[in-house]
C-alpha cells in the first residue's frame, strides 16, 4: 500500500461550495473505485495579502490515503479529472499528490508551508520544489495558482502542528461530556488544555460552546479546551478563538444582500453577520466586502 498525502485549492467562487467539499468528493471517488482508504480532512489558514487572489479565506484542505500500489496512475488522473469538473467557475484548482515515503526532503516541504502562512509564494516556487522533492503537482484550470496552497498544504499536514479537522465531531452538540467519553471518538487522540497542552483528566467533563473540533498537535486530531470558573469542567474554544477572530472585529451587523458562507468558513456565534457572509474577504487587519450584485450595486451597510 501507497502512503499519501492529497491536497486541493482555490476550486470555489463566493456562490459554489466550498473547497472542503470538493475534498470529500475526492475521498468518496477513491472508495468508490476501491483504490484503499481515506482519513479525516484537515483545513489549513494561509497568507492573507492583497497580492494573492484568494476568494474569501484562502485556506486549503488535506488528507491522507492508503491505495493499491497499481493504482497511482489511474488515481492521479481521475482525481485531476473530477478537480476540473467539479471547481467553480472562475477558480483556479491545484492538486498535489504526494507519496509520504518518497518526499526527497521532508524539511524543505514543510518549510515552504510555513512560508505560505506568513509570505507571498509564487507557481515557480511551487512546481519547482514539487520536482525537486518527487512530489506530483498540477492545475487544473484558471491561473492554475491553486498549486500554491495545495503543495503548502500538504507540507502543513505533514508536520502535524497546523490545521484542524473539518466538520469536527457529529454528535453532543450543545451538551456536556465526558473527557473519557471524547477520547472514544474518532479521530481525537486526546484532550488537551489549550495554553499548555496538557491532558485533562478523564473524570472531568467538557461543555460544547461551539462544537467538538479537533485540530493537529503532534501528528495527532486533539481537542483543545478552555477552563471555566467550575472545578472539573471545562469548555471548548469558540471558532473565532482558535482562527483569532476577536470580538472587537466582529461586531458588524448585516446588510439585506447577506448570503451565508459554508459551515467550515463562518467564525462567530451569531449566525447571520459580515463574518459568517459569502461576501466577505478576509484580509490581515479585517475584511472586505466582495458583494457586486446582479448589476454591479455596492452593498447596503
Amino acid at each position: 500500500m501507497k502512503k499519501l498525502l492529497i491536497g486541493i485549492d482555490d476550486t470555489d467562487n463566493l456562490e459554489s461550495p466550498g473547497t472542503g467539499a470538493v475534498a470529500e468528493g475526492l475521498k468518496q471517488l477513491i472508495a468508490q473505485k476501491g483504490w484503499g482508504r481515506c482519513g479525516y480532512v484537515t483545513r489549513h489558514q494561509l497568507y492573507l495579502h492583497p497580492d494573492i487572489a484568494y476568494t474569501s479565506h484562502n485556506s486549503s484542505m488535506i488528507f491522507a490515503a492508503e491505495v493499491e500500489d497499481d493504482c497511482l496512475e489511474r488515481l492521479r488522473q481521475e482525481l485531476g479529472d473530477y478537480l476540473l469538473n467539479e471547481s467553480a467557475e472562475g477558480s483556479d484548482p491545484g492538486l498535489c499528490i504526494a507519496e509520504v515515503d518518497k518526499i526527497l526532503d521532508r524539511r524543505a516541504l514543510i518549510e515552504f508551508g510555513y512560508r505560505a502562512k506568513c509570505q507571498v509564494m509564487t507557481k515557480e516556487q511551487a512546481y519547482a520544489l514539487a520536482a525537486a522533492l518527487n512530489i506530483y503537482l498540477v492545475e487544473k484550470g484558471g491561473s492554475g495558482i491553486g498549486v500554491i496552497g495545495a503543495l503548502a498544504g500538504v507540507g502543513l499536514r505533514l508536520d502535524g502542528n497546523d490545521g484542524e479537522v473539518k466538520g469536527g465531531l457529529k454528535y453532543a452538540q450543545d451538551q456536556v461530556v465526558p473527557v473519557a467519553e471524547l477520547l472514544q471518538q474518532k479521530p481525537v487522540s486526546a484532550v488537551l488544555t489549550a495554553d499548555s497542552l496538557m491532558p485533562v483528566p478523564k473524570t472531568d467533563r467538557v461543555q460544547n460552546i461551539w462544537k467538538f473540533k479537533p485540530v493537529l498537535h503532534q501528528g495527532e486530531a486533539v481537542l483543545l479546551v478552555v477552563p471555566t470558573e467550575k472545578d472539573g469542567l471545562w469548555k471548548t474554544m469558540a471558532k473565532q478563538e482558535m482562527r483569532q477572530f476577536g470580538e472587537d472585529r466582529a461586531s458588524i451587523a448585516p446588510c439585506e444582500n447577506f448570503c451565508p458562507d459554508v459551515s467550515e468558513e463562518q467564525v462567530y456565534a451569531e449566525d447571520k453577520c459580515c463574518f459568517n457572509c459569502a461576501y466577505r474577504r478576509w484580509t490581515a487587519e479585517a475584511f472586505t466586502c466582495e458583494y457586486k450584485g446582479k448589476k454591479g450595486e455596492e452593498p447596503n451597510v
